[in-house]
């Protein structure tokens, strides 16, 4: 089974996310920890955390991924955005623990003109900082587009930020379709050698969630403007090999595309419709 959700607002809280996520035909969601562009978090209801709890157990509906901020940059040259990014991932992840098998993805930064090989080293600092023994929470780091000064274009550096965190057992990856695409991984004509090179550099075990996106850009264009299911530059029929890919689909697939909610249902229940004939 295909499970499959987009990202919701938070507002209404837990159980309102999961209620909504059923009625468009989603099997899981995403949803942002506080305001995507940064500051103080809503504070986490233990009873309604508890509802959406036991609403998964009815439903079926599970897995969902926490967003970290946009605002949140682990290598920033500024050090009080740094503390920021430290601050914030420490309390997003002690109030994640309240969700057994909750995971969290986060984009690793931009190194502002400190070098690629400095940014690696503040981000993996900041991980070996928040990362805890005895967490339950999968931190995630995003494969990026490259624009600008971002870390996490090429899988080579998500690797070495993995390889400098002494708890990276606690670590996976989300891979972001149209963020690979413009970042020059051709997953359209070469989905299986991109899925072989993401394996050979940073093993496929890590690989825990994937967003579904297709792009407003050609192949290698480092933009990073995501575009509805099919009307971008990667296409339909890219999208329904990735879904049924074997290496893919049991992953849980998260939408990031432009749309509100009826869009994102609609697109649900396309490449359910995509997933079902190439499964059938």
């Amino acid at each position: 089974m295909l499970r499959i959700g987009c990202h919701l607002s938070s507002s209404g809280g837990f159980l309102a996310m999961a209620e909504t996520a059923e009625s468009i035909g989603a099997s899981t969601f995403q949803f942002f920890t506080r305001n995507p562009r940064g500051g103080a978090a809503k504070e986490w209801k233990k009873d309604d955390v508890q509802a959406m709890l036991e609403y998964f157990e009815q439903t079926g509906i599970g897995m969902p991924l926490a967003h970290a901020p946009y605002t949140l940059n682990a290598c920033a040259k500024d050090e009080n955005i740094r503390k920021f990014a430290l601050e914030t991932m420490e309390d997003d992840l002690k109030r994640l623990e309240m969700i057994p098998g909750a995971m969290y993805n986060f984009h690793p930064g931009s190194h502002v003109g400190q070098g690629a090989e400095k940014g690696i080293e503040l981000i993996a600092d900041t991980l070996n900082r928040v990362l805890q023994e005895d967490m339950h929470t999968t931190v995630l780091l995003e494969t990026m587009a490259g624009k600008g000064s971002e870390v996490g274009r090429r899988f080579e550096e998500l690797r070495a930020v993995i390889d400098r965190v002494e708890l990276s057992g606690r670590l996976g990856v989300c891979l972001d379709t149209c963020h690979v695409w413009d970042g020059g991984y051709d997953i359209v004509e070469d989905l299986d050698g991109v899925l072989e090179e993401f394996d050979n550099v940073l093993g496929l075990d890590r690989l825990k969630a994937v967003h579904l996106n297709d792009s407003m850009n050609q192949l290698g264009s480092h933009k990073d403007r995501h575009q509805k299911i099919g009307m971008g530059c990667i296409g339909a029929e890219a999208f329904q090999k990735i879904v049924t890919c074997p290496e893919l689909r049991e992953l849980p697939f998260y939408l990031e595309t432009p749309n509100e909610l009826e869009g994102y249902q609609a697109e649900i229940a396309l490449l359910k419709r995509m997933y079902e004939e190439e499964t059938a």
